[in-house]
């Protein structure tokens, strides 16, 4: 029975995901693609090629908290106004991507015969030979039902991945602070498990200041109050759990409290 209940929550998930706003049917990405953002502030603009970033790869090595505070880059695709100039000054992707650790992005000195290095970014409609390959980066880490098909949060405990939460020149320091305990949140919908928050999970990856107080306002239990319907308009938890963390379908990842 309760097998059944979450396979009919799960298709109304997906029928209110695919058909909310539009009236059409969305493709759901592949694997490969779930968390894939184009980048194309300027690029059009210039006669360029848009910018195709694969969040995959990046949440395998860094953190969230590293490129979205530290780093600076927006929560939403597009709205950090990323220039050539500020990637060659070493800023955003220029952070990382210096020529140093990993390949540069933006030179102003770079050769036609170079050119191959700006399309490893720069990809939108083309075929490009990655360094990296999904199936083959992803085959060891432990799965997942829905998104990437990885559960990174496993991984992570695994020791598969040890996501990088410091740079050097960039990142202050910190001390280690202490999370809040884990706690319950009351489904609103008669029969559907309660929720499990857990800081700790989140922390791993976010710190506090991805989500405090840009994404949830208050630090008091109660004090914000959202809905599911927030959630599939991208607001909340819905902000990473909409796109790049496991998607709102995986009902079960965090309604896991039986109820009483």
């Amino acid at each position: 029975m309760k097998k059944l209940f979450f396979l009919a929550v799960l298709l109304v998930g997906v029928f209110s995901f695919a058909f909310a706003g539009t009236g059409v049917k969305k493709r759901r990405p592949l694997p490969f693609e779930y968390g894939r953002v184009v980048i194309d502030n300027y690029s059009e603009e210039a006669d360029f090629i848009p910018v195709v970033f694969d969040h995959w790869l990046h949440r395998a090595k860094f953190t969230c908290r590293l490129c979205h505070v530290d780093i600076g880059f927006a929560m939403k695709a597009n709205e950090t106004r990323i220039r050539a100039v500020d990637n060659s000054n070493g800023y955003y992707c220029g952070s990382c991507h210096n020529g140093e650790a990993v390949f540069p992005s933006c030179r102003n000195d770079i050769s036609p015969k170079e050119f191959q290095i700006c399309i490893r970014c720069h990809s939108v409609g083309r075929r490009v030979d990655r360094k990296y390959d999904f199936r083959e980066f992803t085959k060891d880490l432990p799965k997942g039902r829905l998104g990437n098909g990885v559960d990174w949060e496993k991984a992570e405990q695994q020791g598969k991945i040890t996501p990088v939460d410091y740079i050097e020149g960039i990142s202050i320091k910190r001390d280690k602070f202490v999370d809040p305990k884990d706690f319950e949140l009351k489904s609103k919908v008669m029969g559907m498990p309660n929720i499990i928050f857990s800081h700790r999970k989140h922390t791993v990856w976010n710190g506090c200041e991805v989500c405090h107080p840009e994404i949830f306002v208050g630090i008091k239990k109660g004090m914000t109050k959202y809905s599911m319907a927030d959630f599939y308009e991208g607001r909340y938890c819905g902000v990473c759990h909409n796109s790049v963390a496991f998607p709102l379908l995986d009902c079960q990842r965090c309604h896991t409290e039986n109820v009483r």
